[in-house]
């Protein structure tokens, strides 16, 4: 493993939880709910990449309305307060969960999201992130940190958005990471804003929910049918006031501000390393 993409301890077995109601609908009731919502996430998903070639062209909010609804065909009510997000270059971090993160992100604003290199060689997949304009993380090599961080600057003296993880791996919410502030030296190069975006995954009275967690040796089938078998979640977006890039004076600063927007740390301190997540 790299030595600058760091595991959280938490694992489907230790952490995940099923949602209240799980136990008390039948299993062929859970069953079809899931692959009806499965479903609709599919057809949203082709009509997303059917619409790849015009994306240039398609305003910022409908691309956030048809993230939105992604999230609520998977069966997830979308709860997003706080702060607009500016225009112009920005770098987006949030704490990371779930593959929903990606999504609900882009729903605050659509953004170039960070993805591991290896994700260019999956079929199918791998085309279409890079169509989409994904930046590809060789996250195996000490040695390409320098170039990626001037990669992502460049993106966002642009005038793009770009979205990151800074934990470096899922966690399953009840606890949280760390943030790493290589990313942030990008937006320091750049001066941009940073924008923190808390992300919580609730039940209608505010108790925590755990089987939407994406965390571990967790395979993406077996989440997205958790997920989608799920009821009563609610994700709660908390977009938080961006730090101006005339703030904090160096990247270990700046992760350290953004930080606590997010909610309290597993542990204490900034690490150095790794930008990115599974």
């Amino acid at each position: 493993m790299s030595p600058w993409l760091p595991g959280a301890p938490c694992t489907p077995r230790d952490c995940v939880e099923p949602t209240a109601t799980a136990a008390v609908v039948p299993r062929a009731v859970r069953a079809v709910r899931a692959v009806v919502r499965l479903t609709a996430v599919g057809l949203l998903v082709l009509a997303g990449i059917a619409l790849l070639p015009f994306g240039r062209w398609i305003p910022a909010r409908p691309v956030r309305r048809w993230c939105r609804w992604i999230v609520r065909a998977a069966g997830v009510r979308v709860r997003v307060v706080g702060a607009a997000a500016p225009t112009g270059g920005l770098l987006l971090v949030a704490n990371h969960v779930s593959w929903l993160d990606v999504p609900l992100l882009a729903a605050v604003r659509p953004a170039r999201m960070l993805a591991k290199s290896e994700i260019r060689r999956w079929p199918v997949a791998g085309p279409l992130a890079a169509r989409a304009g994904v930046l590809f993380i060789d996250r195996d090599r000490l040695r390409a940190l320098p170039d990626t961080v001037a990669r992502i600057a460049g993106t966002l003296r642009g005038g793009a958005a770009v979205a990151a993880f800074p934990e470096g791996s899922t966690w399953c919410g009840r606890a949280r990471g760390r943030f790493h502030s290589a990313v942030f030296q990008a937006a320091l190069d750049a001066a941009v804003p940073v924008q923190p975006v808390r992300i919580r995954y609730r039940t209608a009275r505010g108790a925590p929910v755990t089987a939407v967690a994406f965390v571990g040796d967790d395979t993406l089938l077996a989440s997205l049918w958790r997920v989608a078998s799920a009821r009563g979640v609610i994700a709660e977006v908390e977009v938080r006031a961006p730090i101006p890039p005339e703030g904090p004076a160096d990247r270990r600063a700046l992760a350290a501000a953004a930080q606590p927007e997010v909610g309290p740390e597993y542990g204490g301190g900034v690490h150095e390393r790794a930008l990115w997540t599974k």
